[in-house]
């Protein structure tokens, strides 16, 4: 395939889960068919399924974007503060809030998150393909807490793959509970990462 050929499919699969989104924020998962997001992103069904198999495969890549996002804001301040040495003798929960100030929750991307969940517990073939999804996610955010646990002062009580299940299941409790209260995306930030710190605290040897 040429690079322009690759760059115009990049394009078209960007446009579709934009547009997924958009259809997700008016009618929900389940409401959110393939002609309606075709429609709104102005493409026909063929292009759709030229990228995507079935609605299940739009969605999951849609989730992975929109954590690889979020990750990717996160590891950029990880790696900043551990070159910049700020890690010593950093309390946890300042750390925390420092790492998460850059991330990009909303009340939107917790509701459509919420909801492929929901989806991923009734079909168990979109179930697993989530959790293994999941199970990336995790080994990305194990990888961060070893690089951290690496180059400051802060030791755990059990491995980085651990840490980062517990930290992430307390990450989607506390956002998805300020998303049912309407909190701001500075408020999601502010409350996640607050229970991330006490988290880390009770980790910390």
């Amino acid at each position: 395939m040429s690079t322009a050929a690759t760059r115009s499919r990049e394009n078209t699969r960007a446009r579709l889960l934009e547009a997924a989104t958009q259809v997700f924020a008016e009618v929900g998962l389940e409401g959110a068919t393939v002609e309606a997001v075709c429609e709104r992103a102005g493409f026909t069904r063929g292009a759709f399924y030229s990228n995507f198999e079935t609605k299940d495969e739009l969605f999951l890549t849609l989730a992975a974007s929109v954590g690889e996002s979020r990750l990717a804001a996160v590891r950029e301040r990880v790696s900043a503060l551990v070159e910049a040495e700020g890690l010593d003798d950093c309390d946890p929960v300042e750390l925390v809030q420092q790492i998460m100030d850059s991330g990009t929750d909303d009340r939107l991307g917790v509701m459509m998150m919420s909801e492929i969940r929901i989806r991923a517990l009734r079909d168990p073939d979109f179930g697993a393909a989530y959790v293994a999804q999941e199970s990336e996610m995790v080994g990305s955010i194990a990888a961060m807490i070893q690089e951290i646990v690496d180059a400051g002062q802060i030791a755990l009580r059990m491995d980085a793959e651990e840490a980062a299940r517990l930290l992430m299941v307390v990450w989607e409790g506390m956002t998805v509970r300020g998303a049912m209260v309407d909190d701001d995306p500075e408020s999601l930030r502010r409350v996640g990462s607050e229970a991330l710190g006490r988290m880390v605290e009770l980790m910390r040897l």
